[in-house]
C-alpha cells in the first residue's frame, strides 16, 4: 500500500520536502528534486523574481504541476516584515501556504519565538495556512497548533549546520504530544540523520544544504528520498 500523508487538507507521498537554494544551477536543483521525488519545494520570497515573471527565474524550473510551490519568509527578522513578505508570496504565487520564518539571531539564525507567535497568529487570521519554522520546544509547539497552525517544523539544529537531531528527547516529546504533523526542519545532514528523524516518528522531513551542497546533489537527494520512504515503512512494521 503506498504511504501518504496529510496536511492541511492535501495528500502527499513524498515525506522529503526540499529548498531550492545553493545549488550551483537551476538545472542541478530541478534534477535533485526528480531523484528525490519529493511533492513539495520551499521557496525564498525574498530571494526569488516573484515580481516580473518575464524575467528569467528558478520558478522556470520548477513543474508546479508535480511540485507545491511553499514559500518562505526567509530573511525576515520581525513579525512585520514575515507578515509583508507571505502577502507578496500570495499575491505573486496564487498560495495561501506559508512557510513562516522570524528570525532572532543572524549568526544562528534561530527563531525569534515572541515574533513568531506574533506573525503566526495574524497570518492565521487573514487566513494563510501557516507552517511555523519553530525551535525543538514542546510547550512552543503547543501553542502553535493551539494558534490553527496545521503543522509544526521545529528545528533538529540550527539552520545549515548539519549537526543532525542534537536534542532526540524534545522531538520524541512534541511527536507524542502533537495532534498535527511534526516536520523537521534544519540540521539534518546525512541520511543517517534522517534515519533518526524518521524513526522518532516524524510526519516529513525538510532539507536544503545537505543536499545543495553536497558534491553530488542529485544522488544525495536520492539517497535521502530512498531512506525517508524505507525508514518511514520500517517503522510502520514494528
Amino acid at each position: 500500500m503506498e504511504d501518504t500523508w496529510q496536511l492541511a487538507g492535501r495528500t502527499f507521498s513524498s515525506r522529503l520536502i526540499l529548498g531550492t537554494g545553493k545549488y550551483s544551477s537551476h538545472e542541478v536543483m530541478r534534477a535533485a528534486h526528480q531523484a528525490a521525488g519529493t511533492e513539495m519545494v520551499t521557496v525564498a520570497v525574498r530571494r526569488v523574481n516573484v515580481k516580473d515573471r518575464s524575467q528569467p527565474s528558478l520558478l522556470d524550473f520548477i513543474d508546479p504541476t508535480a511540485i507545491a510551490l511553499l514559500p518562505n519568509t526567509a530573511g525576515c527578522y520581525s513579525a512585520k516584515d514575515a507578515i509583508l513578505t507571505a502577502e507578496l508570496a500570495r499575491e505573486a504565487l496564487r498560495t495561501d501556504w506559508i512557510k513562516l520564518e522570524v528570525i532572532g539571531d543572524e549568526k544562528t539564525l534561530m527563531p525569534d519565538v515572541m515574533g513568531l507567535l506574533e506573525a503566526a497568529q495574524e497570518l492565521i487570521r487573514l487566513k494563510f495556512i501557516v507552517l511555523p519554522y519553530v525551535t525543538d520546544d514542546p510547550v512552543l509547539c503547543r501553542r502553535l497548533e493551539d494558534l490553527g497552525c496545521p503543522a509544526v517544523m521545529p528545528l533538529a539544529a540550527p539552520i545549515g549546520s548539519g549537526l543532525g537531531v542534537r536534542n532526540p528527547y524534545n522531538l520524541a516529546l512534541i511527536v507524542e504530544a502533537a495532534k498535527v504533523p511534526v516536520i523537521v526542519d534544519a540540521g539534518v545532514g546525512t541520511a543517517s540523520d534522517a534515519a533518526v528523524a524518521m524513526e522518532l516518528g516524524v510526519a516529513a522531513l525538510l532539507m536544503n544544504t545537505a543536499v545543495a551542497g553536497a558534491k553530488d546533489p542529485v544522488a544525495m537527494a536520492r539517497a535521502i528520498g530512498d531512506d525517508v520512504r524505507f525508514r518511514k515503512a520500517l517503522k510502520e512494521t514494528m
